[in-house]
């Protein structure tokens, strides 16, 4: 029995090992950007075709205009980001429409715009903000890049009604070494509001913003993605999981994250 558990024993350390240098050739073979930012749109039932128009047009206006990395990106320790864009509804209906983009440039920045313009609707279901969280989560530790900060950026207009609860998913990402969830909110009065400030908004800096209508919608991403950029590195405040069953539903790779994590931090130091 005692050769038993430490031939057991060898053999956890053994893997732990071989997940940490896989980690450490990840890492260092990343390009370092100062922000990976993850856009989570929201393309419900809820959403017209005018408003879904009105919606990507703002994304699109935003990494059009070239003094968003003139004035923001360019002023970062690195000056650069990297940024991909998810089209969301219902608890099973998430598409990575733009992945994951080094912007790091005017050229670049612009480049990505044309991506998000050329991109068109998949979905039009219910509302599983929670679904998409979970979704975007696992990209940041699988794509090229190493960020200072790990954000997800979730629009919408409308409340959870299906999928994955909202608070349980956002404590998981942040748990995992997403740093700041944030959110902006399409109408739907202060009850819009409060469910994002309440469940989808949380790590460090993070917020909501609110545009009164999809014909304000423009104005208000740009506001918001020129914050997100802004926001200085501060020390990261990691939730618990919102409840062992969250935990376990990331497995191991909850666990391979939380490394890659730390492996991500101790190159940069």
């Amino acid at each position: 029995m005692k050769t038993s558990y430490v031939f057991q024993a060898t053999l956890i350390t053994v893997a732990g090992t071989l997940s940490a240098l896989a980690i450490s050739a990840s890492a260092k073979a990343a390009t370092l950007v100062d922000l990976e930012l993850s856009l989570l749109v929201d393309v419900s039932g809820s959403i017209s075709t005018t408003e879904f128009n009105l919606q990507k047009q703002g994304y699109v206006d935003a990494f059009a205009n070239s003094s968003l990395f003139n004035d923001f990106i360019s002023k970062g320790n690195l000056g650069k980001i990297a940024a991909n864009l998810i089209y969301w509804s219902g608890a099973n209906q998430q598409q990575e429409v733009v992945g994951w983009t080094l912007i790091d440039s005017v050229a670049s920045l612009q480049s990505f715009s044309d991506a998000i313009n050329a991109t068109t609707r998949p979905f039009s279901g219910s509302t599983a903000p929670g679904s998409a969280i979970n979704f975007a989560t696992p990209r940041f530790f699988n794509n090229d890049f190493d960020g200072t900060r790990l954000v997800i950026d979730v629009s919408g207009d409308g409340v959870q009604n299906v999928g994955a609860n909202t608070a349980a998913a956002r404590d998981n990402a942040l748990a995992s070494g997403v740093d700041a969830i944030n959110g902006i909110v399409i109408g739907g009065g202060s009850a819009l509001f409060n469910f994002y400030d309440n469940n989808v908004k949380g790590g460090t800096g993070a917020f909501v913003l609110s545009a009164n209508s999809f014909e304000d919608f423009a104005s208000t991403i740009e506001q918001k993605i020129q914050t997100e950029i802004s926001v200085p590195t501060n020390p990261r405040s990691v939730p618990e999981p919102a409840s062992l069953i969250g935990l376990l539903g990331l497995g191991a790779f909850g666990v391979t994250t939380k490394l890659k994590r730390i492996q991500k931090q101790s190159v940069k130091c």
